[in-house]
């Protein structure tokens, strides 16, 4: 493939999520700054940013109730508590999760038991769920990675046969779909992030979501300490946290969500320039994205076969870089049980409490269990994405990946 050399060697400037450059952050947010502080009510409790916040998202999910909390692990942490597991109950998530997804889960004195995920979409399947399934299975946490919906309808099927609530981990997937249906409401509770890089930000915030009045009721309280504010004789009626959103992030949120449709926009049709401009490379395949499904693109992710090139993904990654590309190959690099908090059971003190409670089975992290997880991270490679890119901007990233690929493509 002929390439332009100056094309070659400029070294791009892309916006980044981390500042300005990638954030729409303006005179909304500063106005509604504003009148939070003027009001001299900065606490969820007495003002009306947060409750407004909560009210509105949920309508947008057409869900009847939300709340917002201190940050998206603190919303997972909420649902884990309204599903209150006892001690040595087991949680059946993905392998490849931030670690703020499975902390939680450590915190409510369960077991994580890992499912293996597809190394095309890089999710949870019910058949990879159901292989690590017990009787002592008190919950299924799916995560819809890069904003790429799991296949919901057979996980929530296998769940309802098996009486086991789901909860969807949607950190990174604000407005993706199932054939119209918006993830967040398939499971019984559906939690959202706000942290720095996610599609609207309040640097770090949470939501999470139910249709279920009891599980709501249970959010509502483990948000509050489980004081029952507004009850006749209110008390704390069992262990619980401090986990509000308070109303300066309530004011940010209340603009961000304004734009969320128009973000969500912006980021689908310039994730579907990008694969249309990398149709036909050798070696490099764009995201795969089922009949039906709504992709929100929180990044954006090549499946790289290393064979192809000469020095496979690594060659491929440092060129981008060298070109002003930021990228990161393997994501998170190694799979979640391969941290050390989760390796070598470091919880509480010395005891590994909860782990002492655990099934062998249940923390067996042998390699062979999960060649879906390892075939994955070898492949992946994750480019930015954010609502400050153009048009120009996805041409520009197309062209040095076509570049680079022209340049280390074998034969």
């Amino acid at each position: 493939m002929a390439t332009d050399t100056a094309l070659t060697t400029e070294k791009l400037i892309l916006p980044s999520d981390q500042d300005s450059s990638g954030r729409e952050l303006g005179d909304e947010e500063m106005l509604n700054l504003a009148a939070a502080i003027e009001s001299g009510t900065l606490t969820s409790t007495k003002g009306e940013f947060v409750k407004s916040l909560e009210v509105r998202f949920a309508a947008s999910l057409g869900v009847p109730h939300c709340y917002a909390s201190s940050s998206g692990t603190a919303a997972l942490h909420t649902a884990l508590a309204a599903i209150d597991p006892e001690p040595g109950d087991e949680v059946v998530t993905t392998s490849i999760t931030d670690m703020g997804a499975l902390t939680p889960i450590i915190y409510q004195s369960a077991i994580p038991v890992f499912a293996d995920v597809d190394p095309v979409t890089y999710n949870v399947t019910a058949e990879t769920i159901e292989k690590v399934l017990s009787t002592r299975t008190k919950a299924i946490m799916v995560t819809h990675l890069f904003g790429n919906p799991c296949r919901m309808e057979p996980i929530m099927e296998l769940a309802r046969s098996r009486n086991i609530p789901v909860i969807e981990d949607c950190a990174q997937a604000f407005g993706a779909e199932i054939n119209g249906r918006k993830v967040g409401t398939f499971g019984d509770i559906g939690c959202f992030s706000l942290q720095q890089g996610k599609h609207i930000t309040t640097g770090e915030g949470g939501l999470c979501v139910t249709a279920n009045a009891d599980l709501g009721r249970r959010m509502y309280l483990f948000i509050n300490k489980a004081w029952g504010y507004g009850d006749p004789k209110p008390d704390h009626y069992f262990l619980a946290l401090n986990y509000r959103m308070n109303e300066l992030t309530g004011a940010v949120a209340a603009a961000q969500l304004t734009k969320l449709d128009d973000f969500v926009e912006r980021r689908t049709r310039l994730a579907n320039l990008m694969t249309a401009g990398l149709q036909g490379l050798p070696g490099v395949r764009p995201p795969a994205v089922d009949d039906g499904f709504k992709h929100t693109y929180w990044k954006y992710c090549l499946q790289v076969d290393g064979s192809k090139l000469e020095g496979g993904l690594d060659a491929l990654a440092g060129r981008l870089k060298e070109r002003g590309v930021f990228c990161a190959p393997r994501y998170i690099q190694k799979p979640a049980f391969e941290c050390q908090v989760l390796r070598e059971q470091r919880t509480f003190g010395n005891s590994r409490f909860p782990f002492t409670l655990a099934r062998p089975e249940a923390v067996d992290y042998s390699r062979e269990r999960y060649p879906g997880t390892y075939a994955a991270l070898a492949s992946v490679l994750v480019l930015p994405l954010n609502e400050k890119y153009t048009e120009l901007h996805i041409q520009q990233v197309v062209e040095v990946i076509r570049t680079a690929v022209d340049q280390i493509v074998k034969g």
